[in-house]
């Protein structure tokens, strides 16, 4: 069995993932985490001995500012890095615990129909968890209603 984790931007997004390592090491033959580049997942992943792999992505930004222009071309880039990633390590699900980047890996998953299972702990579901959350085959939440606003994009 095999196993993708992705998430990041923030130790919220990636401490999770790293809490469920010594269970999944039991579970998972395999496990690869994608992530950013310039984001801190890379240091706290690699010095947990999971594979790492970086794709492009783009922060969203709250407010107006030139470099939301780069939002569609670098999520769309950041989708086909994702789903050529994918495809070469062909995991049975991918769990995405949010943030930025975790979005052009859960549209990849959901494009090659892999199972997706997303975690939002935040009664508020964030952005990259609305956005995606039609593609998860399996939503995990805290809070009973903050299931219905990641599955619909509504909060």
């Amino acid at each position: 069995m095999r196993i993708v984790l992705t998430g990041g931007g923030t130790a919220g997004h990636i401490i999770p993932n790293i809490a469920l390592l010594p269970k999944l090491r039991q579970n998972y033959e395999r496990i690869l985490y994608i992530g950013s580049a310039q984001g801190m997942e890379k240091d706290l992943v690699c010095a947990q001995n999971i594979p790492f792999r970086a794709i492009p992505c783009e922060k969203f930004r709250r407010k107006f500012s030139l470099e939301n222009l780069k939002i569609p071309y670098r999520v769309y880039s950041g989708y086909r890095q994702a789903k050529e990633i994918l495809r070469e390590f062909s995991p049975d699900v991918v769990f995405s615990k949010g943030g930025y980047v975790s979005l052009p890996v859960v549209y990849a998953a959901h494009s090659l129909k892999i199972p997706v299972v997303a975690h939002e702990s935040d009664f508020t579901p964030g952005l990259a968890n609305r956005l995606s959350g039609r593609c998860c085959t399996c939503i995990c939440t805290t809070f009973e209603q903050t299931a219905a606003g990641v599955k619909h994009g509504v909060y």
